[in-house]
């Protein structure tokens, strides 16, 4: 039934406000005909991984740089942390443009799209007006009323992630990401997002037990019947911890196991903390594959 859906959703043409609209920059990237690494910079002082490392402008800067030279296709930033396991501490919208307006217009300088990872819908259109080209929403257009009209104006690609206030051990997760999605699917849809311009991310780690999000990877096929591009972000998570104990910082095996695993099932964007053996580890297995 969950996939049933699925499929039905994804036959709805969306249609922005702007038909003059050329290719997206989605579809651009896309053709590159392999799965896009996205870099992930915390420019944050409490991020479950690398909180407080970057939050020094010419740090962030220089760790910017050295994700492009280690091959990321995109560089997404966030200023506020929301820690999938909870705890993370609310920023104020000046806080989070604070730290975002130092380092921003420099990163974006770097040449590659720029993601703004943020759930505030003023945040987003500050830092697309800044350079920014595409928004990652955690809460998928269904926090801040005032996101999907953000999107739409400014016809940016969007990444619709899952999400929930908290865990449910009882639930089908699977079926619950499925009709999150078909929801963020109708907001975009009534906003006039383009089609060609969303990305479906399952949320590892948010609002999800260990197994859930082990679940969401290995049954990513189910949600091929968007027939949208999907992505996940494993990177450093902490079902990894439940499977072999480590510390943030010590998950690159079961980060990468996760990324090719989920390559296999239909991902086709891949966030990582750790550009360069993610795109090393996903060229090997091409080639492997291309050797069959």
């Amino acid at each position: 039934m969950a996939k049933a859906a699925a499929t039905s959703d994804s036959r709805r043409t969306f249609s922005a406000p702007n038909s003059a609209l050329g290719p997206s920059l989605l579809t651009q990237l896309l053709a590159k005909a392999r799965p896009l690494v996205m870099g992930v910079l915390n420019v944050t002082p409490d991020s479950f991984s690398d909180g407080g490392r970057f939050l020094e402008p010419t740090v962030a800067i220089d760790h910017a740089r050295h994700l492009v030279a280690e091959g990321a296709d995109i560089l997404d930033i966030g200023a506020e942390s929301t820690r999938p396991y909870g705890g993370a501490v609310p920023v104020s919208l000046e806080d989070e443009r604070e730290r975002l307006a130092p380092i921003l217009p420099a990163i974006v300088a770097l040449g590659i799209p720029v993601s703004i990872d943020t759930q505030k819908a003023a945040v987003a259109a500050w830092a697309l007006e800044a350079g920014a080209a595409i928004v990652n929403d955690v809460w998928g257009l269904q926090r801040d009323p005032a996101m999907a009209r953000v999107v739409a104006e400014h016809g940016v690609p969007v990444i619709i992630m899952h999400n929930r206030d908290s865990a449910d051990a009882a639930i089908d997760i699977i079926a619950d990401v499925t009709e999150f999605f078909s929801r963020s699917l109708e907001i975009a849809w009534t906003a006039g997002i383009q089609r060609d311009r969303i990305v479906l991310d399952p949320g590892i780690g948010f609002g999800k037990t260990a197994e859930q999000s082990l679940t969401c990877i290995a049954k990513l096929d189910a949600l091929r019947g968007f027939d949208l591009p999907l992505l996940i972000g494993a990177s450093r998570k902490r079902f990894i911890n439940s499977i072999v104990p480590s510390e943030p910082m010590q998950r690159l095996g079961g980060s990468l196991a996760a990324h090719l695993l989920a390559v296999e099932n239909g991902a086709a964007l891949i966030r990582a903390h750790d550009v360069a053996p993610t795109v090393q580890a996903l060229a090997v297995a091409a080639a492997i594959r291309h050797a069959r």
